[in-house]
């Protein structure tokens, strides 16, 4: 597989939608110079168009959806469940297992759980959008639900999209990366 070279970027940024857009670019500057087709393995992730906007400049593609999670349950099925109770907190097999580093903790929860009830006020469930069948992970994915005061719910996914996505970009006919 010569002609892929893969960026991996740090998921903190999804707490800082605004900083999407710019460190993909800086990822994508890097490698369009060596490589004629870029995919980027990003639903729009809160970025309000603004990723799309960059993957313009560089003539990359995307994965479809506006967040991982339409990607990993199907765009249509994840609008479908989103509009059925739009109250939902999602969390994805990553997630789980990083719940206190990159949700508990980010938010204060730990050292302000008071801020509880005015973050999750209007949340009625937490879906677990689940890529593997892993006892451990659902087990902290309802210790999540139960911390939040939310309801727990699992739909298996697997990886959806974002598995047939990379299939599509890896098997197209492109030149090796050169460098």
């Amino acid at each position: 597989m010569e002609h892929i070279k893969l960026r991996y970027l740090p998921a903190k940024l999804h707490n800082s939608p605004d900083e999407i857009p710019e460190a993909v670019g800086a990822a994508l500057s890097e490698l369009a110079p060596e490589c004629e087709q870029l995919f980027v393995a990003y639903g729009d992730c809160g970025t309000a168009g603004k990723l799309d906007a960059v993957l313009a400049q560089f003539g990359a593609t995307r994965l479809k959806g506006a967040h991982c999670y339409a990607f990993y349950a199907g765009v249509e099925n994840f609008n479908t469940l989103h509009d059925a109770e739009p109250g939902t907190f999602y969390l994805t097999d990553y997630l789980a297992r990083q719940f206190e580093t990159l949700v508990y903790r980010p938010l204060g929860l730990d050292r302000h759980p008071e801020l509880l009830e005015s973050y999750f006020s209007n949340y009625t469930r937490l879906l677990y959008l689940a890529q593997s069948d892993d006892a451990g992970l659902e087990a902290k994915a309802r210790d999540a639900a139960k911390r939040l005061g939310l309801r727990f719910e699992r739909i298996s996914t697997g990886f959806g999209a974002l598995e047939t996505g990379i299939r599509a970009a890896a098997s197209k006919e492109a030149a090796p990366c050169t460098k």
